[in-house]
């Protein structure tokens, strides 16, 4: 008897410092808010759209609101200058001044690789942890993430942050349910499960209950901004807050790559792929189609040449495109196919350059920021029949089509065989339709848009 009520004490007491220690990081919290942004973005080196979005928020906030400092949280090994440096030669954005840098040591707790299981909510409570890391080291008056960590949002409102999201992707959405009760195999669902009943209704169960505490994390945003009309369905329809959500168009660079001429001068027809190596990009699709087609053109007709362009996050990244390689060579696409592996933004905009149409396979792709700068460039985009680019992107510009859209390797197969036998006129045709629509997603709209929306709620002297 003794023994229980000593335990229980014990434990009374160990709970008592614990609340102590929350309560009190709170508080300390509170009393030490900076009149900053804190940008909450733990990987600053992926190279992808999502991080020329961080870097143009922070521009536009400068811009805007030249008396707030803004903070970036990272778990990368970077300095100011070098974040600076890296904005402007990776996406060309220039920056009024560099960031205070926060470094965050638990970054683990939010890679997948940590959870093999359960991901989604592995990742998710984990990014509460590291976002309270965050939070105790630099308290801002306006929180402000730009990955898509909503679980995180609670957190901050607990600092008294303002909390402010651009939202690329739902972290799960009524589509991944839909592929669970259909038993459909994909990326985001094993064959293992997709196979089974019992675990296809377990997952479920699984995905109704995040889908229900993903909504409640997500309504404690006083501000949260979408990047596509597709997202944005699913972020009111999830997140039950339309009064405060609205659709920005993600930054492209349209301005550097509208100039270049829509002629394309040399003799071998060049298609690019421009992604990350990420397991969803479904690169192994373009390289199937592609293969195809090469293998379907008449003997006279010139042989294409395909263009890989992207950037690994991780191991898992280096291992996908090793495999992609290895795809080729048993393709016999070698002599076909090219690899270009974390290339600077000025080599990026010499390949767009020189490419007669952009690939992009990615299944309800949030956006496309891709494949906005392939029209820009005036390369003819083939794109995935879902989501960002059916709904936003590959639509007709006043009548003209604008690109070709797909669902499989034939689609692909298809639409690159179309755009190898076309006139040049025809062609030239497409691609101005193209440029023009790509106007819609530039730089400069996207800051108009991006102030408009914060002003809000960041006017207000903190």
């Amino acid at each position: 008897m003794v023994i229980w009520i000593s335990l229980g004490s014990l434990s009374s007491a160990i709970l008592a410092v614990l609340l102590f220690s929350v309560g009190f990081a709170v508080i300390s919290g509170w009393r030490s808010r900076r009149r900053a942004v804190g940008f909450f973005h733990p990987f600053t080196n992926d190279g992808g759209g999502g991080e020329r979005v961080l870097w143009c928020a922070v521009r536009a906030v400068q811009e805007e609101r030249a008396d707030l400092d803004c903070a970036v949280y990272t778990g990368d090994e970077a300095s100011p200058e070098s974040l600076t440096a890296r904005a402007f030669d990776r996406f060309g954005v220039r920056l009024l001044r560099p960031p205070i840098v926060v470094r965050l040591s638990r970054r683990k707790w939010i890679e997948e690789k940590t959870y093999p299981h359960f991901t989604m909510i592995g990742q998710s409570l984990g990014s509460m942890y590291l976002s309270w890391e965050a939070l105790c080291k630099f308290t801002p008056h306006f929180y402000f993430d730009t990955s898509g960590y909503a679980f995180t949002y609670p957190v901050a409102r607990i600092f008294g942050c303002k909390v402010i999201c651009y939202t690329h992707y739902p972290t799960i959405s009524t589509d991944m349910l839909s592929r669970v009760r259909h038993r459909s195999s994909m990326y985001n669902n094993d064959a293992l499960i997709a196979k089974s009943i019992w675990l296809s209704r377990c997952k479920i169960i699984y995905y109704t209950f995040f889908s229900w505490l993903y909504g409640l994390v997500g309504s404690c945003a006083h501000l949260a901004m979408v990047n596509s009309s597709w997202t944005r369905s699913h972020i009111e329809t999830l997140w039950k807050i339309p009064e405060r959500t609205r659709r920005v168009y993600p930054p492209c660079d349209t301005s550097a790559l509208q100039v270049l001429p829509l002629e394309r001068s040399g003799k071998t027809p060049t298609f690019i792929s421009v992604a990350q190596f990420r397991p969803e990009k479904a690169h192994a699709v373009q390289l199937e189609a592609f293969s195809l087609a090469v293998h379907r053109l008449e003997s006279g007709m010139p042989r294409p040449k395909l263009q890989f362009v992207g950037s690994c996050r991780n191991k898992e990244d280096q291992e996908r495109l090793q495999k992609l390689k290895d795809r080729s060579s048993e393709l016999n696409m070698e002599e076909f196919v090219e690899f270009h592996r974390d290339v600077l933004y000025r080599d990026l905009i010499q390949l767009l350059g020189g490419a007669i149409a952009g690939l992009h396979s990615m299944i309800d792709e949030h956006f496309g920021i891709s494949v906005v700068e392939y029209m820009a460039a005036g390369a003819i985009p083939i794109a995935h029949n879902s989501a960002g680019p059916k709904m936003d992107i590959v639509v007709d510009e006043d009548g003209h089509q604008t690109g070709f859209l797909a669902s499989d390797t034939e689609g692909y197969a298809e639409a690159i065989l179309k755009i190898l036998m076309m006139s040049e006129t025809e062609r030239l045709t497409i691609a101005a339709a193209a440029r023009k629509q790509a106007q819609r997603f530039s730089e400069e709209k996207f800051c108009e848009d991006f102030k408009a929306a914060i002003r809000p709620v960041i006017s207000s002297n903190p």
